[in-house]
């Protein structure tokens, strides 16, 4: 017999993938904008239009839906990486191509950075749990490094750079004023959130990234 999503309603065959993918999506914008605490289970299943039994049938409680929120999201960002177009022979043009599309990605999914904000409240209890997003997050990983040796072995990128610090710093200047948008508006008495300034963070960030590595610690001035 067929199963449906909720015994009120006009029977109906049960997709299992769409229903799956319905409450993954909407668990992504509660845990997103109430973090994992705040996030409620009966206000996904509300928003589904579904039971809470069959959100439990998919996924066994609040943690494990809340994992798979966050391996879906570094899953996107892998797919982004994926579909940059670097040929290798320019690690300039590669590295600078990298950045502004990590940089593009956090502009474009902000909720990502709210999820990163809830589960550092954590201290990664809940990511640690997953067999997938280290996975997951390797290929970037990998093309940074691999990007950053070229570039050292062609004499174009200082010799002391570091792959570790150099994702730290393109993450925070490329999320700071995303995660902090509206306080920074205000104190700054302008607005962080217009395409001018949006488009001006895209140029300024990957310059002062590529004007460190290209700094090959030549003679100062007046030095």
């Amino acid at each position: 017999m067929p199963e449906t999503e909720n015994a009120a309603a006009p029977r109906r065959t049960r997709d299992p993938r769409a229903t799956r993918e319905r409450i993954l999506a909407m668990a992504h914008e509660e845990f997103a904008t109430r973090g994992y605490d705040g996030a409620r289970i009966d206000s996904i299943v509300a928003r589904c239009k579904i039971s809470k039994n069959l959100l439990y049938h998919y996924f066994a409680d609040k943690e494990k839906l809340f994992i798979e929120v966050m391996e879906r999201a570094y899953g996107a960002m892998r797919e982004r990486q994926n579909e940059l177009a670097l040929s290798g022979e320019d690690p300039v043009a590669d590295m600078r191509t990298l950045i502004v599309q990590t940089i593009q990605h956090f502009i474009e999914r902000p909720d990502f950075i709210q999820l990163l904000a809830a589960e550092n409240l954590y201290k990664a209890s809940h990511i640690k749990k997953s067999e997938t997003i280290t996975e997951m997050f390797n290929p970037l990983r990998s093309a940074l490094n691999n990007i950053l040796e070229k570039g050292k072995q062609k004499g174009v990128f200082r010799q002391d750079a570091n792959w570790i610090d150099l994702y730290v710093s393109i993450s925070g200047l490329g999320s700071y004023a995303i995660s902090n948008r509206y306080t920074l508006s205000y104190v700054l008495g302008v607005d962080l959130g217009t395409a001018e300034r949006t488009a001006s963070r895209l140029r300024h960030v990957p310059d002062m990234v590529m004007s460190y590595l290209c700094d090959l610690g030549g003679p100062k001035a007046g030095g």
